[in-house]
Order: C-alpha cells, then sequence, then structure tokens
C-alpha cells in the first residue's frame, strides 16, 4: 500500500471523485492535527462516499473490497485475533490461506498499522478494505459485545469490580468507558451505548444455567445482541452493577425490583427505567431508553394519514369529554397522547397529568408519578388534580373501577380527560369499561372518541426495492382491491443500514371511532364490540387493516408487518 505522499498523489488522479489538491491538502491538514485518517476526514467533509471511495480505492491499489457479510468471516482467522487487538486498530479477521491472515481495514492508507499487525499477531496480513461500520457490525457479530472488556476480566479474575465506582449516578458513557481499566462498570457501559446505537428502546439480560443473554427490542422487534460466552461469570457483578446505578439493594435478590437512572452519550442526555426479576439461574434484567429529548411533535410526523389526523383533532376542539386510546404495550399510546397535550399546551391552558411512570417531561405541564407504596394511586391523584383547576388532564392508564369513575365524572364536569386502555381495538374500550362497573348513560354521556393505535415497522430507505403483489397474503388483509396486480409493492432487500432486517424505524396505524348517536344507542343498550364496530364502518370508521394497506401501498411498510400486528386483533372481520 502507498505511503502518504503517494496516497495523496493517487488521489489527485482519480477520476470521477471530484477532488482537487486544494481539498485534499486541506484534509490532509485536518487528518493531522485531529488524530483522524485522512479517509475519515474526507467523509466526515462530505468528500467521498465511505464505500464508492474504499471500492476505487481497493481497484487501484490492487486489494480486495468486501462489505463483510456471514460468508467472508472464517472462525479459525477470529481465534488467532485477540479481541483487545480488534477493538484496538478497528480491524476484522476475516481468512487465514497460506499462514497469512486476511484482515478488513477501513483505511487504504494504513501502511503502519499493517506492520504492527504483523509485529503484533507474528504473520503476515492481507488488508481488504471495508466500511467501518461492517467492520464493527462484525467484530461485536464474532466477538460480542465488550468482548475486549471480559476477556481482560478473565484474565484478572476481577468479578468483583461490579462494586467498583457506585458513586457515577449520571455520566457519560463514552468517556467513562474509555477512562476505565477492565471492569464491570465499563461492560455494563459498553452494552448501554451498543444498545442506543443500535436506536434499541429496550435492553434483556436473562440469566440461564450457563450463559447471560443480551437482547435489544429494536423497532418492536427482540435481536440478539450477542454477550460472549465467558460474560455468564460476571452475572452476578453485571446485575449488582446495575441496581447500583438505579440505587437499588442489591443484597435483595428474592424480590422483583424497580428503579431508574440516567446516563448521557455526549450532550445527549437518557433516562433508564429499570426492572429486575428474581429467577433460578439469579436475576433477569429489562432496561427501558427513554431520550429526555422530545420524540413527538405534531400526529403527521408520528405517521397519521390524513384522515385520521383530521378525526383527532376534530376531537381536539372539543372543550371537555374523554379521548381513549387502545392498544397493546408497546404500540405508541403515551407517544401519541404527548403529541395531542403538546399540541393542545398554550398559555392560557393548565394541563396536569398522572403517569406511571413519566415518560417524557413537557415544558409548561405538571406531571405527577404515581407511587402506589405510599398510597399515591390514579385515583387519589385525580381526586387532587380536580383542586387545582385543570383544564386539560390525562391519566395514564385507567386501571380499576375507581380510577375510571373518577375519569368520567371530571369529564361531566367540563374538563378534557387523556386515558389509556388496553383493548383490542376502539370498539372494545366501551365493553371494557361496562366491564369494570360503568353505568352506560355514564359513558355515552362522557366519551367522545376513542382511538386504537399500532406501530409498523417501515421498509429501510437504503435498501427499499419493488416486489410482486402478492395477492394471496395481501388478500387476507381484506381489503386488496380488485386489479390488484397493477399495484407495486415494495420491501426492504435487507442492508448494513438495517441490520438485515429489511426494515428501520416505525410508523403509527390507527382506527377512529367518534362516539356518535348510533354509537350512544349501542352503548346505552350494552351491546357488544362486534356490533358496535359493525355500525362504526358503517358510518364510515376505517379499520387497523385498511389503514395499513394505505401504508403498503404508498412503499411505507409491507403486507407481512401489517399482518403482523393486526391478525390477532381484526380476525374474523
Amino acid at each position: 500500500m502507498p505511503g502518504s505522499d503517494a496516497a495523496l498523489s493517487l488521489l489527485a488522479k482519480m477520476e470521477g471523485m471530484g477532488l482537487s489538491r486544494e481539498q485534499i491538502s486541506a484534509a490532509q491538514k485536518e487528518a493531522n492535527t485531529s488524530g483522524r485518517t485522512l479517509k475519515q476526514v474526507l467523509v466526515e467533509l462530505g468528500l467521498v462516499q465511505e464505500a464508492s471511495f474504499l471500492k476505487e480505492m481497493a481497484a487501484r491499489l490492487g486489494i480486495r473490497y468486501a462489505e463483510v457479510g456471514p460468508e467472508d468471516v472464517d472462525e479459525q482467522a477470529v481465534s488467532l485475533v485477540p479481541a483487545k487487538v480488534v477493538e484496538h486498530y478497528g480491524i476484522m479477521p476475516l481468512s487465514v490461506q497460506d499462514g497469512q491472515l486476511e484482515v478488513a481495514i477501513d483505511d487504504p492508507f494504513a501502511d503502519e498499522m499493517i506492520d504492527e499487525l504483523f509485529l503484533v499477531l507474528g504473520r503476515r496480513v492481507v488488508p481488504v478494505l471495508c466500511p467501518a461500520e461492517a467492520i464493527v457490525r462484525a467484530a461485536r457479530t464474532h466477538y460480542g459485545v465488550g468482548a475486549e472488556t471480559i476477556e481482560r476480566l478473565v484474565a484478572a479474575e476481577s468479578i468483583e469490580a461490579a462494586a467498583e465506582g457506585a458513586e457515577a449516578r449520571e455520566g457519560d458513557l463514552a468517556e467513562a468507558s474509555a477512562g476505565q481499566q477492565a471492569s464491570v462498570i465499563k461492560l455494563v457501559n459498553q452494552i448501554l451505548l451498543d444498545a442506543i446505537k443500535e436506536r434499541a428502546t429496550d435492553i434483556h439480560l436473562e440469566s440461564y444455567e450457563d450463559e447471560l443473554r443480551a437482547r435489544y427490542r429494536i423497532d418492536g422487534v427482540l435481536r440478539e445482541a450477542g454477550l460472549p460466552q465467558a460474560a455468564r461469570h460476571f452475572r452476578p457483578a453485571v446485575v449488582s452493577r446495575i441496581k447500583i446505578m438505579a440505587n437499588l439493594d442489591i443484597a435483595e435478590k428474592r424480590l422483583p425490583h424497580d428503579g431508574r437512572a440516567s446516563v448521557r452519550i455526549a450532550n445527549e442526555h437518557f433516562d433508564l427505567r429499570i426492572s429486575i426479576l428474581p429467577v433460578p439461574e439469579g436475576e433477569g434484567v429489562v432496561i427501558r431508553i427513554l431520550p429526555r429529548r422530545p420524540i413527538f411533535s405534531d400526529l403527521g410526523s408520528l405517521g397519521f394519514e390524513d384522515e385520521d389526523r383530521a378525526k383527532i383533532e376534530k376531537l381536539l376542539e372539543q372543550p371537555h369529554g374523554v379521548i381513549l386510546l387502545t392498544g397493546p404495550t408497546g404500540s405508541g399510546k403515551t407517544t401519541t397522547l404527548y403529541a395531542c397535550l403538546t399540541k393542545l399546551n398554550r398559555p392560557g391552558t393548565k394541563i396536569i397529568t398522572i403517569e406511571d411512570p413519566i415518560e417524557y417531561r413537557i415544558r409548561g405541564v405538571e406531571q405527577m408519578q404515581v407511587s402506589p407504596q405510599i398510597g399515591f394511586t390514579f385515583a387519589r391523584a385525580l381526586r387532587s388534580m380536580l383542586r387545582h383547576d385543570p383544564d386539560i388532564m390525562l391519566v395514564g392508564e385507567i386501571r380499576d373501577r375507581e380510577t375510571a369513575s373518577i375519569t368520567i365524572r371530571s369529564a361531566l364536569t367540563g374538563h378534557l380527560v387523556f386515558s389509556t386502555l388496553h383493548t383490542n381495538d376502539s370498539a372494545g374500550a366501551v365493553p371494557r369499561l361496562l366491564d369494570m362497573g360503568i353505568e352506560p348513560y355514564l359513558i355515552s354521556s362522557s366519551v367522545i372518541g376513542m382511538v386504537a393505535q399500532r406501530l409498523v415497522r417501515s421498509i429501510c430507505p437504503r435498501c427499499v426495492e419493488p416486489c410482486d403483489a402478492d395477492r394471496e397474503v395481501a388478500g387476507r388483509l381484506g381489503v386488496f382491491p380488485d386489479g390488484g396486480e397493477d399495484i407495486r409493492l415494495y420491501r426492504g432487500r435487507g442492508c448494513e443500514h438495517c441490520r438485515l432486517s429489511g426494515y428501520y424505524g416505525r410508523t403509527a396505524i390507527c382506527e377512529t371511532l367518534p362516539m356518535t348517536d348510533r354509537i350512544r344507542e349501542l352503548t346505552q343498550a350494552r351491546r357488544p364490540a362486534t356490533e358496535i364496530r359493525r355500525c362504526a364502518r358503517e358510518e364510515g370508521m376505517r379499520g387497523l387493516r385498511a389503514a395499513g394497506w394505505e401504508k403498503v401501498k404508498h412503499g411505507v411498510t409491507t403486507v407481512t408487518e401489517v399482518l403482523r400486528v393486526t391478525q390477532e386483533e381484526e380476525q374474523g372481520d
């Protein structure tokens, strides 16, 4: 591979790169002063695209280019390179041929590093150019999250390291990891960092007899995170560290625990909701990751179609009444409620919420957290809220008759009240309230609308491609129109950006059921949800699957994804 002078000359001669000698010189100067590589600077300045740049450089240097998939990695090569070497140099061993080690690197000018690897590993190294992100993913897949830290812990036999540095309640994870010796603290930080970078909403740490398993919930689906096998030796220490972060009792291992912690990465802060359960092999941990920055702005940005947004906004214009959001856990109900409150949050309006827990802070809104341990329940909080003269109230969830009764009576006394119910669809909210013992006349005179919501994964924008419309599968939606063979559908092929899933991010689909005169009559007559739903559809309500089909037609999601989140709820329609 060429030295820096030769590299600059090569860059200057590259066709189609659009690089002037002034740009190259400025980039080289920035690289020298910042400690970054020339390639990193060129990419960060937007002068080149990493993948096309590396492909061109590989061709001119006469070496191989690869984007490192599972078929590119030989476990024999992995066994020859310690995790600490992989992490330190940012490389990924690929194969061994004739005693030579093929290694993926992301810098075409890394002559000195190749020489160092020869000395460190004791064998000739053959470089393969590869994008940095692909190298990081391959290293995590084959070595596991925190592999270098666990390697050092095993070597030092420092299982007790979990108790170190417990005073750090909130800190910069990246800085902490860089500044510490190998410890369980660093291992936990690395897991948190990795999960946040992967856009995970939850981390699941599961203890089994011969394994500490880590999984991330990304876009609503659990995916293996991958921890080295040796991590099982540090299960108690990892759990103890997490308990220390949440200010929980590390000695109590027989009862469930719930706590909170805060961390930051650079200038971004995250709140962690931590839940710990006793299991036969130790303790299981789930960490919910909540960014402090608002992730909602308006209903349109959350994915609501114009038709549904208009119906919901019409409900928001009402001076009083109950608006109910229904759906399973994780369907985005809280985010939608916060978007509604944000729209209504004006200087002349008093808004109070009671939640369990408070997930996001909204400036200008008074938010309360329930605490059943001291008797501060939803019902008690509601009675107190009314004395503070609110215009709008949010009750995180209606769980019992007392809460439901006070919520409804609050609406009858001139308040606009938002809340959630765990029902399969919007029509199911009425029977659910009836089951709680609420009188039909109270429901029909207070509830003004019910919204059922789901989240579907969005097709990855980087690997989206057209696909043939599968009439048999799409027909299960119940809305495939005549001539549907002419409709162009899309899917995600799977790429590094979406971790080969074909999906990236989520969007909302919903059905909105206003409390019309006919729905009130059915409510008063205690009619079942199926009859209420049938009436709503006759009056123009679009169901969840129909809403999902609109997303499919617009290339936002896939038929399979809509079926995944709606098939149980919509069966029999």
